[in-house]
């Protein structure tokens, strides 16, 4: 079967290379295997495969895995033949709070991810996809739906009426927005894009702040809520954003510390997080149960993601490629 490679230590797309493996293995009791149709990108898996994240020389990329359950081994009585499933990104990570082994054994870093044909794991290592998704669909969910996920009804209680504001137009951002709007929340939304905001702004985001044009967007929003402030930050930048974030919050709000896209490490302004008494929590994804409720309320709400581009596994440099440009809305996909 094919699978995508990293070809060098530290890894670079240069060296991704496409190689044959054997066919997945039978699933021996306890074990299911899936045909895998669909994966997606995350700044994750750009991360490791630009040598960002060191990684054993050879691993197969990717933490997102959709597909069909082709086979199931004795004692599996979650999964049949034919169900579609979705991948978990972290497979030690089942409900409660992470286990210390949850943060080394991520598919496409820790270990092998699902950049390949096939894969024969424990079905914990995956949930049911939602009802009627194509298999690209359920790819976007392992990772950015479920950071989004946690960021807005498990580490915060979002409810109608908050105000949330979001950063940007990725996989994560967007999902958030589609979440807090289907809970009756208020979305501030951030783009350096007009023609982006006009296309957020289409999906029922309520306020629009060009960071570009407002450098000072924190203060902005602040004034967009009569000087409350926003319940919720998603907060994808990281150092480089976090300042504005915490302006733009309200006394005792919340601060969904996600990513480090405009920063790995800077100076914070802890007299404004002090004085707002802000919470500023740090996430990474989330358990299998948080997936499993995520499932439950994309079906019960119709929500879908938005797809940007789909690229095929042969193409997945050129997919990073993309993703670098910043060119995509939502979520870049892959056709295996």
């Amino acid at each position: 079967m094919r699978a995508i490679r990293t070809g060098a230590t530290p890894s670079t797309l240069e060296a991704l290379e496409v190689t044959e493996l054997d066919e997945a293995a039978a699933p021996g009791p306890g074990e299911i295997t899936v045909d895998l149709k669909a994966s997606s990108l995350n700044y994750h898996d750009y991360a490791v495969v630009k040598g960002m994240i060191p990684t054993a020389q050879g691993r197969i990329p990717m933490s997102d895995g959709a597909g069909v359950v082709t086979a199931v081994g004795d004692g599996v009585g979650e999964f049949a033949v034919g169900d579609h499933v979705v991948s978990t990104f972290f497979p030690d990570w089942l409900d409660g709070g992470p286990p210390s082994s949850a943060f080394t054994r991520v598919p496409g870093d820790g270990i092998d991810g699902y950049a390949r044909d096939a894969v024969t794991a424990p079905p914990h290592w995956f949930t049911r996809a939602p009802q009627g998704y194509s298999h690209a669909e359920a790819a976007t969910l392992t990772c950015a739906g479920l950071t989004a996920w946690r960021a807005l009804f498990v580490d915060y209680a979002l409810k109608p009426g908050d105000t949330v504001l979001v950063q940007g137009t990725g996989g994560v951002s967007i999902f958030a927005l589609q979440f807090a709007k289907a809970a009756g929340a208020t979305v501030i939304a951030t783009s350096s894009s007009d023609e982006k905001l006009q296309r957020v702004e289409a999906m029922g985001a309520d306020h629009l702040i060009n960071y570009k044009d407002v450098e000072a967007w924190g203060p902005k929003a602040l004034e967009i809520t009569g000087g409350r402030g926003v319940d919720c930050v998603v907060e994808i930048g990281g150092a480089g954003t976090l300042d504005q974030s915490m302006l733009a919050t309200r006394v005792g709000g919340h601060i969904a510390l996600i990513g480090v896209l405009a920063g790995f490490a800077g100076p914070v302004q802890t007299a404004v997080l002090f004085s707002k008494n802000l919470t500023v929590q740090g996430l990474t994804v989330g358990s299998r149960r948080m997936q499993q409720d995520m499932i439950a309320a994309i079906e019960a709400n119709g929500i879908k993601p938005v797809i940007s581009d789909t690229f095929t596994l042969e193409d997945l440099a050129e997919a990073f490629r993309h993703q670098e440009s910043g060119g995509h809305f939502g979520k870049i996909t892959i056709e295996i």
